[in-house]
């Protein structure tokens, strides 16, 4: 015979709300890592993405950082790959491998920061410009519509010309001129969001237009966010190297695009020091694609009909 479950006196037994929104937060969690694994695509990137970031967070364990000062360092001008040192030196004699993990810490970082604040400025214009409509949407999108049709690489050239070479100035310049796909997509979702019955029953209710967008609307949008910018790191760490190539990054720090302007200022084409070349184009071609890798996995994730097909 079943016996009634005890309950203590004085305790409420039924869960409170904030404990049925950490359960079902869990529940997420899981089922999103559950799906995510699947796919062979999104492992891949995710293994290689950790590989790099491991490098950059142990730089100091892996080598010292006197490796990269030239007045510290005794090896052998343009020395090919061998046992001392794995991916041979420059023209100074420093290791390239020692610039190739440093050099990671700077790219990621730059990418890291360039995209949060595309994602910041993205999302906060999408949000409202899909949601209030009217005037403001029509202004704002002719505005993300200026930043689309002008040449994103031209832009970012010209305003890091002109206001400098430090690495925050780096991080403005690319987060400030890769916002406006963001801004795109993140109007799209919300323009869909607003009109659906929770949102109406919340206006209903007199909750303000900001709480709204804030409460209800933003954490809708937040899959779209996240792969985007996760695709727009990988487009941060390209521009960095695509300024640093040209000579408009910062000269202080050593990264991977700095290492190959190097490289050709040096005339290691020509010199046949394909290695000097070879290791951070290789590095910069594996990160993006992990960071792209990554970021399609979770669109088919977030996106029920990518995962269907």
């Amino acid at each position: 015979m079943a016996t009634a479950p005890t309950t203590v006196p004085g305790i409420d037994p039924r869960p409170t709300p904030k404990a049925v929104a950490r359960e079902r937060r869990r529940i997420a969690r899981h089922r999103f890592w559950a799906t995510y694994r699947k796919s062979v695509m999104g492992m891949a990137g995710l293994v290689i993405l950790l590989m790099f970031v491991g490098m950059a967070v142990f730089a100091p364990v892996l080598v010292s950082s006197t490796g990269l000062d030239v007045t510290k360092v005794s090896g052998p001008p343009l020395q090919a790959p061998s046992c001392t040192y794995p991916l041979g030196t420059d023209n100074q004699g420093r290791s390239v491998l020692t610039l190739i993990i440093w050099g990671s810490r700077i790219s990621l970082m730059i990418g890291l920061l360039a995209a949060a604040v595309s994602m910041v400025v993205g999302a906060v214009l999408g949000i409202i410009a899909g949601y209030r409509g009217g005037f403001i949407d029509t202004a704002l999108m002719r505005l993300t519509d200026w930043f689309l049709v002008l040449p994103w690489i031209a832009l970012m050239i010209v305003l890091a010309a002109i206001l400098g070479q430090s690495l925050a100035i780096i991080v403005l310049v690319i987060g400030l001129t890769s916002w406006a796909w963001t801004a795109r997509l993140v109007r799209s979702q919300t323009l869909s969001i607003r009109e659906r019955p929770f949102v109406e029953r919340v206006r209903g209710l007199g909750a303000s237009d900001s709480r709204i967008m804030l409460r209800h609307v933003l954490p809708n949008v937040m899959p779209v966010i996240i792969a985007q910018t996760i695709l727009s790191v990988a487009l941060a760490i390209l521009a960095e190297s695509t300024l640093s190539f040209i000579g408009l990054g910062d000269p202080l720090r050593v990264s991977w695009g700095q290492t190959l302007e190097q490289a050709f200022e040096t005339g290691a084409v020509t010199l046949g020091a394909w290695w000097w070349i070879g290791a951070p184009g290789v590095c910069i071609v594996l990160l993006v694609l992990a960071f792209t890798m990554c970021s399609t996995a979770l669109e088919e994730i977030f996106n029920p009909r990518l995962r269907q097909r």
